[in-house]
C-alpha cells in the first residue's frame, strides 16, 4: 500500500474512533442535563432549594447542578438568563438566604476555550467530510487506472537477469535451430538480407506434439537474439468482455514497435487462433474479434517494422486458414519427437549436473526410451534423482533409472493393493501370454519386462521396446502388434477356460487398429486401397466426434466383416503359438508367481534354457591369513623382477 493511502486510512480510522467514542457520551450527557425552557421554571427550583450551584457564563447561560433526589434523575441544568446585568448579584443574595445556601459564580471563558468549542462544533465534522472526500477521490482514480489498463496486453518482456537459454542448451533439432537461427540473424543484421531484396518473415509457427521443446526453442531464440523479446500465452487475450482481446493485441504490437527490433512469442496459439465461424457467438464472438485484430496487426502497413511473431501450438488442424497463409505465418516449422541420438543428447544435458553413477549406460537408456519427448526424459531423470534421494544414495544408479523409466511409462508402483491368489494367477497367465506371443513372433520388439505388480492403473503389464525409432508401420508389423496384444486373452481362454475384464484395453487397441487398416490405410484386399469415411465437425466439438459416411450400408457391413476377420486371424495366431509352446507358458507363469517380475534377460533364459540365469556370486572378503600370504608373494615377486635401467637411478648413464 502506498504511503498516502496509509495516512488517509489512519486519519479516517481515528476520526471514526473519536466519533464512536463521543456520540454515546454526548447522548448520555443529553439525558442527564435538564434544559429549562423558561427562566421562571429555573427560579422555582432555585427558590425551592433543589439547586446546589449556579455558574453564569459570559454567553448569558447559567449552568449548575441539582441537589440529590431531583425528580427525573437530572443532575445538571442549563438555562438562558437574559441580559440583566444585576442577575448575578440577585442570585447571590437569594442563594445566601436559602438553607443550605446556593453558591453562585461567574465563568470567564478564554479565547482558547472559545476556539476549541467552535472546533468541536464545526471543524470536526468538516474534517471528517474532507477526509472522506479525499479517500473517495483516491479510490475513483485507482479504479480509473485499472479500467484504463484493462485493455493492455500484459505481455512480459524478457529481462537480462533471468536465466539465459541458448541453442547450445537445446539438444538435436538441427534443422529447426537452423531455421530459427536465420530469423535471429535477420534481426541482428537486417541489412545483409535487405541488400539482396529479402524481407523479414512476419511470423514463425512452431508445430509439434506436447513436450517436444517448442517453448524451450522460443526461450533459446530470446537468448540468442540481442533484441526485445515479449512473451505471453494465447489465453491472455481471451476475456469475457467484448473488445478487450482486440485491445490487448493492438497494445502488444504497440509495445513491440516501441522496442524495435523485437520478437513476440505467443504460446498455445490455438487458444486465440481457432477457426472462425465455428463458435456459438457468431460474428460478435470475443475470440473472433481478437483473431481479427491479430490478423490485421500481422499484415502491417509498415513493411520496415522489424517485429517477428513467434508462436507455438500442438493443434495446427484447428487454426484459421487466414492465420496460416504466407504474409502472416511465413514459416511453419515442425518440431518432431526426438530420435535415439537426440534422446542421448537430452539425457546428457539433464544428467550433466547430477551425480550419475559411472555404471549407468545413457546410450542404452536412450534406446529404451522410444517415443519419449524431451519433457518425458526430463521427468525420467528427475524421478531417478528423487528415487536415489529417497533411498539415501550418493549417486543415481542404473536401478533408479530403470524404475523411473517404468514410472513414466506405466505410473508409480502400487504396493498397497492386495490381490488374491486366484487373481494373481489370472494376471500371471495374461501377462505371460503377451510375453510368449511377442517372443515367438519373428522380428517383433524384444520383451523388456513382464510383471504382475500393480502400477498406475494397470494390475500388471508387459513392456516391449523396439530397437530403433520407427516412423511408418507395415501391414505385417501391425498384424504382429495385434497378435501380441491378443496373447493375454488367448492365454486365459486356453488355460483358464474363462475370460476376464483385464483385456479391455487390448481389445480396444486391436479393434481401433484393425478398423484403421481397413478404412484409413487401404490394407484390405476385399475393399481395396480406398479411404472410407471423412472425419469432420465443428471445431468447438472436436473434429473426431463426427464422421461423414461416404459409403453405403453394404460397404459398412463389409467393413465390419473384414475388421472381424482380421481380429479373429490375429487371435487364432496367438492361440496357435500358445498351444505350440504350452510348456513355456506354464514355466513363465510359475516364475511370475514366484518372482512377480521378470526382465529381458530372465525371459530369454527361460525360453532358451528353461531356468533363470545364475546370479553372479558376491566375492567374500579375504581373511587375514590370505592377505598376509598374498602380500608376501607380491613382495618376493617384486624382488625377483629385474628393474629396467633408469627407474632407480635418477640420472642413468647411457651404455
Amino acid at each position: 500500500m502506498k504511503r498516502g493511502n496509509t495516512i488517509v486510512t489512519l486519519v479516517v480510522l481515528g476520526v471514526l474512533a473519536y466519533a464512536f467514542y463521543m456520540i454515546p457520551k454526548l447522548s448520555t450527557e443529553q439525558e442527564r442535563v435538564k434544559k429549562y425552557d423558561y427562566f421562571s421554571e429555573f427560579m422555582d427550583d432555585f427558590e425551592a432549594g433543589r439547586i446546589s450551584e449556579v455558574i453564569v457564563s459570559v454567553e448569558r447561560v447559567a449552568k449548575g447542578t441539582f441537589r440529590d433526589g431531583m425528580p427525573g434523575g437530572y443532575k445538571e441544568f442549563e438555562v438562558q438568563v437574559g441580559e440583566d446585568p444585576e442577575l448575578v448579584d440577585k442570585l447571590t443574595k437569594a442563594g445566601n438566604e436559602l438553607d443550605p445556601p446556593v453558591q453562585v459564580g461567574v465563568k470567564n471563558v478564554s479565547v482558547f476555550d472559545r476556539v476549541m468549542a467552535i472546533a468541536g462544533a464545526y471543524l470536526l465534522p468538516l474534517l471528517l467530510i474532507v477526509v472522506f472526500w479525499i479517500f473517495m477521490v483516491r479510490q475513483v482514480n485507482s479504479s480509473r487506472g485499472q479500467a484504463m489498463s484493462f485493455g493492455r496486453s500484459g505481455a512480459k518482456m524478457l529481462s537480462d537477469h533471468l536465466e539465459r537459454v541458448t541453442f547450445a542448451d537445446v539438444a538435436g533439432m538441427l534443422e529447426v535451430k537452423e531455421e530459427l537461427g536465420e530469423v535471429v540473424e535477420f534481426l541482428k543484421t537486417p541489412e545483409r538480407f535487405r541488400s539482396l531484396g529479402a524481407k523479414i518473415p512476419r511470423g514463425v509457427l512452431l508445430v509439434g506434439p506436447p513436450g517436444c521443446g517448442k517453448t524451450l526453442l522460443a526461450r533459446a531464440v530470446a537468448g540468442e537474439a540481442e533484441t526485445a523479446f515479449f512473451y505471453l500465452s494465447g489465453s491472455d487475450f481471451v476475456e469475457m468482455f467484448v473488445g478487450v482481446g482486440a485491445s490487448r493485441v493492438r497494445d502488444l504490437f504497440l509495445q513491440a514497435k516501441a522496442h524495435l527490433p523485437a520478437i513476440i512469442f505467443i504460446d498455445e496459439l490455438d487458444a486465440v487462433g481457432r477457426l472462425r465461424g465455428a463458435g456459438l457467438g457468431g460474428g460478435h464472438d470475443e475470440r473472433e474479434q481478437t483473431l481479427n485484430a491479430l490478423l490485421v496487426e500481422m499484415d502491417g502497413f509498415a513493411p520496415k517494422d522489424d517485429v517477428i511473431l513467434l508462436a507455438a501450438t500442438n493443434r495446427p488442424d484447428i487454426l484459421d486458414p487466414a492465420l496460416l497463409r504466407p504474409g502472416r505465418f511465413d514459416r511453419q516449422i515442425v518440431v518432431p519427437m526426438p530420435n535415439v541420438q537426440e534422446r542421448r543428447e537430452i539425457l546428457d544435458i539433464y544428467a550433466k549436473n547430477k551425480p550419475v553413477s559411472d555404471l549407468v549406460r545413457l546410450d542404452l537408456l536412450s534406446r529404451r526410451s522410444v517415443g519419449f519427448s524431451g519433457a518425458d526424459i526430463e521427468n525420467m531423470v528427475n524421478e531417478a534423482a528423487l528415487l536415489a534421494a529417497r533411498h539415501d544414495k550418493t549417486e543415481i544408479e542404473a536401478s533408479d533409472f530403470d524404475e523411473a523409466l517404468e514410472r513414466v511409462i506405466a505410473g508409480p508402483e502400487r504396493k498397497s493393493r492386495v490381490i488374491s491368489d486366484d487373481d494373481r494367477r489370472v494376471l500371471a497367465y495374461h501377462e505371460a501370454g503377451h510375453a510368449l506371443v511377442g517372443y515367438h513372433i519373428p522380428d517383433y520388439d524384444e520383451v523388456y519386462k513382464v510383471t504382475i505388480l500393480p502400477r498406475g492403473q494397470s494390475l500388471g503389464y508387459t513392456i516391449s521396446l523396439p530397437e530403433d525409432d520407427r516412423y511408418i508401420m507395415g501391414k505385417n508389423e501391425m498384424l504382429n502388434h495385434m497378435a501380441q496384444a491378443l496373447g493375454g486373452r488367448a492365454a486365459e481362454e486356453l488355460v483358464l477356460d474363462d475370460i476376464h475384464t483385464g483385456a479391455h484395453q487390448d481389445l480396444e487397441m486391436v479393434s481401433r487398429m484393425a478398423r484403421a487398416m481397413v478404412t484409413e490405410y487401404g490394407m484390405s484386399d476385399e475393399l481395396g486401397p480406398i479411404t472410407y469415411g471423412h472425419k469432420t465437425g465443428p471445431v468447438f466439438l472436436a473434429k473426431e466426434l463426427n464422421e461423414e459416411r461416404n459409403y453405403s450400408e453394404e460397404v459398412a457391413a463389409m467393413i465390419d466383416k473384414v475388421v472381424r476377420e482380421i481380429v479373429e486371424s490375429c487371435h487364432d495366431r496367438a492361440l496357435n503359438l500358445l498351444r505350440d509352446h504350452a510348456d513355456q507358458l506354464d514355466l513363465l507363469v510359475d516364475n511370475l508367481l514366484e518372482h512377480e517380475t521378470l526382465d529381458q534377460e530372465q525371459v530369454v533364459a527361460l525360453m532358451e534354457t528353461g531356468s533363470l540365469p545364475e546370479e553372479d556370486p558376491v566375492p567374500e572378503p579375504p581373511s587375514e591369513d590370505v592377505e598376509v600370504e598374498q602380500a608376501e608373494a607380491e613382495e618376493s615377486e617384486a624382488e625377483s623382477t629385474p628393474v629396467p635401467p633408469g627407474l632407480l637411478d635418477p640420472d642413468p648413464q647411457t651404455p
